[in-house]
């Protein structure tokens, strides 16, 4: 039965506090003393609506605090329902005074309290000292784990809809995709895959020879993923639910008996996925052999796991339904989903011979989620306002450790104006997961479905993610292995500038992009803050230095957004885009050089197979580092012990920033001979480029300018 923790904390000197994800809320958390408290408890919310503070499907229940020169976090370690109520307030603090003549001052300082209250559990609460963004991030990564390094194709871009109807559908939307030359990796099989929505099954008649078509697409070099729900029809017949039943394996009722509630094939059970046994039976299930029809280009995708109930007090499973050791459902609600996806995620390892990495996308997840996949934030609206707290959902996610996070590019409910979807794809383009998506009454939206502009801005918009993944991949090595997440507040990477702290209509993409979604419609110039007195910014297509840091009106058309690149910074990026992550293997590179106001600048890639763990057992990978200084730039190793070898070449650097034009340019590679290099020198921009380097990616060299 219920009982009932709580404990309250109160942050001194701090007025800014975040986290606590999911809500479809503002990247603040405001105050609630005069309304309601911010829940945290999994449901399936069809539409959420903005500016809500109801949970939603996922929970991490962890706050950070800031202030110009700390930030500390709180991490409630409670899976039950929780509320966090949250309030704001100046207090009176002494200061003391030099001399006893003197009167003691006053002065007001800010206090935020925060109460957390849990339905069920223990007081396990950590404290999260910091001082830095940065550290806090490392701290809460060394109790919940980091974010699972990503196969390099689940970056690329994702076509989903509510449901592709059949094979030749499939056939067809793969084959759109090349006959209008748009980059896509992977496409998406919802429900209606199935045979009659039993999971680990095809329809007999849409989909006759799934492995045939998996072949189609493996020739293409693309990836399917298909949905796999945490219920089962209940159906004696069905051999999944006949084992579960005959193992017990299924979530029971107070009295005992299988707990069966409605979803979508009717009658359903639940399995106990907090049961490890259950766990390591499921993950079985995604052995070739036993899931006829799936090949090794099949991932997964976990839906509906908060778990939804149709027709169940608040559409999930009631509190008092009865798990392994004798848990009540109260006490796990939060952990059923990521629990779920934890056993698919084994799943596809363990297919693999343990050679492989997994890719899952789960909806319902908790603290720690990030070591299984990806999340995205459900079910939202083609509707300005969803693309609009979208970021600042993102963010929030991502400050709680989970980097591989996205929205439903477009809105999964109703039909987007051409205008909105093309906005929507080009935020999306700069997002950690970027997976288009669409409600089954929702008319179709494949990216050419909108007219010859619009499909040309679309295919601009993937290709600008294609020719980014070196940073991107880069980017996600370092939340594996660092905790840094890939998406970030400004107030992160600017933690002393106090205009930075409430800013949510933008973000920094690593620390070296900042992006400024178009999200109101019809905008003719957006208002850009570029922090810092003591940076410099560029525009990252055209790249001009921008005018003195701070507050600018940027002029915006239809056909991109703002993106600004660090000075200091170097960004590794492909010359080119071509049909799927796999084709560009072997494309060359090019570096983007934003110098500073020192005239220097630091960048790294990341490199290694793209889709094994030889990584981590066998340190195959590459991981370099650029440095520009002096009018030198230079490849180095970061981390010697990195074996991978590749034959792919730095083609071309953009340097941007370059103060004069240069007499010559010189590379030295380290085993070769000095050779002259041919550059462009743009006096409008500043812009330096040198084509043609051919220096290889994985060995030391130098260019002198």
């Amino acid at each position: 039965g219920p009982s009932s923790v709580g404990m309250d904390f109160s942050l001194h000197g701090f007025d800014h506090v975040y986290g606590i994800p999911q809500h479809t809320e503002a990247l603040l958390l405001k105050n609630t003393s005069d309304g309601d408290a911010y829940r945290l408890y999994n449901l399936d919310i069809f539409g959420h609506k903005i500016h809500d503070k109801i949970g939603i499907y996922g929970s991490v229940p962890l706050l950070l605090a800031h202030k110009p020169n700390r930030t500390s976090g709180i991490f409630w370690l409670n899976s039950s329902e929780t509320l966090v109520d949250i309030s704001t307030k100046a207090v009176a603090e002494h200061v003391a005074s030099g001399s006893a003549a003197e009167t003691a001052k006053q002065r007001a300082v800010p206090l935020t309290d925060v109460r957390w209250m849990s339905e069920s559990g223990i007081i396990d609460v950590f404290l999260l000292m910091g001082p830095t963004a940065f550290d806090v991030f490392k701290q809460f990564a060394q109790l919940t784990g980091t974010q699972a390094m990503p196969p390099l194709f689940s970056l690329g871009y994702h076509q989903c809809r509510w449901n592709y109807e059949d094979e030749q559908d499939v056939k067809a939307v793969d084959a759109g995709f090349d006959e209008h030359d748009i980059p896509y990796d992977v496409i998406w099989l919802d429900i209606e895959h199935t045979d009659d929505k039993r999971y680990f099954t095809w329809d007999k008649k849409k989909f006759q020879n799934p492995r045939k078509m998996q072949e189609h697409l493996r020739k293409k070099k693309r990836k399917l993923v298909v949905i796999v729900d945490p219920h089962i029809k209940a159906d004696p017949t069905y051999t999944l639910y006949s084992q579960a039943k005959d193992k017990g394996y299924f979530v029971k009722d107070r009295n005992g008996q299988d707990f069966e509630g409605i979803c979508w094939p009717g009658s359903s059970c639940y399995l106990d996925f907090t049961n490890p046994e259950v766990r390591k039976w499921y993950a079985d299930q995604f052995a070739f052999k036993t899931y006829k029809g799936s090949t090794n280009i099949l991932f997964v995708w976990n839906d509906m796991n908060e778990p939804s109930v149709f027709k169940g007090a608040e559409l999930t499973m009631q509190k008092d339904a009865v798990h392994y050791n004798n848990w009540e459902h109260r006490e796990v609600h939060n952990l059923y989903g990521f629990y779920q996806q934890m056993a698919t995620a084994e799943g596809l390892i363990r297919r693999s011979s343990g050679k492989e990495r997994p890719f899952v996308l789960t909806r319902s997840f908790f603290a720690g989620s990030q070591r299984y996949g990806a999340v995205w934030t459900g079910d939202n609206t083609a509707e300005w306002g969803y693309l609009r707290i979208s970021i600042p959902m993102l963010l929030t996610i991502s400050m709680a450790g989970i980097s591989f996070c996205g929205a439903d590019v477009g809105g999964f409910i109703g039909d987007p104006e051409p205008e909105l979807l093309v906005r929507w794809y080009q935020a999306g383009a700069y997002q950690p997961f970027f997976r288009g998506h669409s409600n089954m009454e929702s008319k179709r939206r494949e990216p050419w479905l909108f007219g010859e502009k619009n499909t040309q801005i679309i295919r601009e918009a993937i290709r600008e993610r294609y020719v980014l993944l070196p940073y991107l991949y880069t980017l996600f090595y370092r939340a594996h292995t660092a905790a840094e997440p890939v998406m970030r507040p400004l107030w992160v990477e600017f933690p002393g500038k106090i205009e930075t702290f409430g800013v949510e209509n933008e973000y920094m993409l690593g620390n070296a992009l900042l992006v400024h979604p178009v999200t109101e419609q019809e905008a003719k110039a957006v208002s850009v803050l570029l922090p810092g007195s003591e940076e410099i910014w560029y525009d990252f297509r055209k790249f001009k230095r921008m005018e003195d840091p701070g507050t600018l009106k940027i002029p915006v058309t239809l056909e991109n957004i703002p993106v600004f690149q660090r000075g200091g910074t170097v960004i590794p990026l492909k010359t080119r885009a071509r049909k799927s992550t796999e084709w560009m293997i072997d494309i060359s590179y090019e570096l983007r050089v934003a110098l500073d106001t020192e005239a220097c600048a630091t960048g790294e890639l990341y490199l290694d197979d793209g889709h094994s763990f030889q990584y981590l057992h066998k340190k195959q990978f590459l991981y370099r580092k650029f440095t520009f200084r002096k009018n030198i730039l230079s490849s180095s190793c970061t981390d010697e012990s990195g074996q991978y070898h590749t034959t792919c070449v730095v083609e071309r650097v953009i340097v941007l920033g370059f103060g004069q034009q240069p007499n010559l340019v010189t590379a030295c590679p380290k085993d070769g001979k000095e050779k002259e290099v041919v550059f462009k020198y743009d006096t409008k921009t500043s812009a330096l480029t040198l084509e043609n380097l051919a220096l290889n990616v994985d060995t030391d060299w130098k260019i002198c300018i």
